[in-house]
């Protein structure tokens, strides 16, 4: 049996750190950085991310918060700024020296989110 996603990514821990540099990613990225310097509480945007995250991937945290859909709801985002946001994740996965085929399986998972995002 194969280690899962979460594993490889290295657990809750592994993941909040990634989280935290995606978040960072995101505060200096021009493109988005205009969404995220008005989140009122970042570190609960970052909890929300990270048990997200946890528990799509395999981790047995329960996530409580709202759906993508009705996280993104109004929001308005182009196709533009949810690449930018992608961008932002991959280059935080290279930083943690995650693997090629992780990072597919991660991109995959960003894709399959992409309408429950993107001008909802």
């Amino acid at each position: 049996m194969s280690e899962s996603l979460y594993s490889r990514l290295g657990g809750y821990d592994g993941i909040a750190r990634i989280v935290d540099d995606v978040m960072n990613n995101h505060l200096a990225n021009k493109t988005i950085k205009a969404r995220f310097e008005v989140v009122d509480d970042l570190d609960h945007a970052k909890k929300m991310a990270v048990d997200f995250f946890a528990a799509g991937s395999g981790g047995d945290q329960a996530y409580t918060g709202k759906s993508m859909l009705d996280a993104h709801r109004g929001m308005n985002i182009s196709e533009q700024e949810y690449m930018a946001a992608t961008d932002d994740i991959l280059a935080a996965l290279d930083k943690h020296g995650i693997d090629g085929a992780t990072r597919t399986e991660v991109l995959g998972i960003l894709y399959s989110l992409k309408d429950e995002i993107i001008r909802v």
